[in-house]
């Protein structure tokens, strides 16, 4: 299945190095450029690619409003927004997350690494870059949104629960799998549980709502 990226980005330049890079892959297309946040929602709206690949810096609309927008539209649930920017900072990662972003890299990524992100975030996985160490995702995701009510989390299996947590502080499924014991599947079914009960459209939305009701807390 192709993956249909929309890429929005204020530099020309920069936007046609990207759609080189992504469209000499056979399993990826670029559907559309925005060359602004008011434009790529619209965009989006239109052509419902699989991945938006998102600066944060732009005129008019920025990224992060933006995309705070294209994931509050219930009609575009199935569209993932990777943020691309060079200005990787500890609030950028807390509010691209709070924003609905599947994932956060730097612009200084190589050209491998940002086609792994793009399949990565596609499959409905979260993305973070090195930078956006645990400890950083912890202290501004926990703080200081109004926390929303624990009764949410009813709806999980302790497993569930378990599993959650695990997965909020940075471990990956074959690091939970190792430490429950089971397998990777199996980890990834419970996620996927998970994510269905709370209605969140990927695991970042997962984490965010685990530290937002009090589920994990920063060390």
């Amino acid at each position: 299945m192709t993956i249909r990226v929309l890429l929005a980005d204020d530099q020309a330049l920069l936007r046609s190095t990207f759609r080189m890079l992504i469209e000499s892959n056979p399993d990826m297309d670029v559907v559309a450029e925005a060359a602004d946040g008011g434009e790529a929602i619209a965009l989006t709206r239109r052509h419902r690619p699989s991945v938006v690949l998102m600066d944060i810096r732009m005129p008019g609309t920025n990224g992060l409003a933006a995309t705070a927008e294209i994931c509050d539209d219930l009609s575009l649930s199935t569209t993932r927004v990777l943020i691309l920017t060079t200005f990787e900072t500890d609030e950028y990662v807390a509010k691209a997350l709070r924003a609905g972003a599947s994932g956060f890299l730097g612009k200084d990524v190589s050209a491998d690494a940002l086609l792994d992100g793009i399949r990565t975030v596609a499959a409905g996985e979260a993305l973070l870059s090195p930078a956006a160490t645990r400890a950083l995702i912890a202290r501004f995701l926990a703080t200081p949104e109004p926390e929303a009510p624990i009764a949410e989390l009813a709806a999980l299996t302790a497993r569930e629960r378990e599993v959650m947590v695990m997965a909020a502080e940075g471990k990956s499924n074959t690091e939970i799998a190792g430490h429950l014991v089971v397998s990777p599947l199996t980890v990834r079914t419970h996620i996927q549980r998970a994510m269905r009960k709370l209605h969140a459209r990927d695991r970042a939305q997962l984490v965010v709502i685990a530290y937002q009701t009090g589920l994990v807390r920063p060390r």
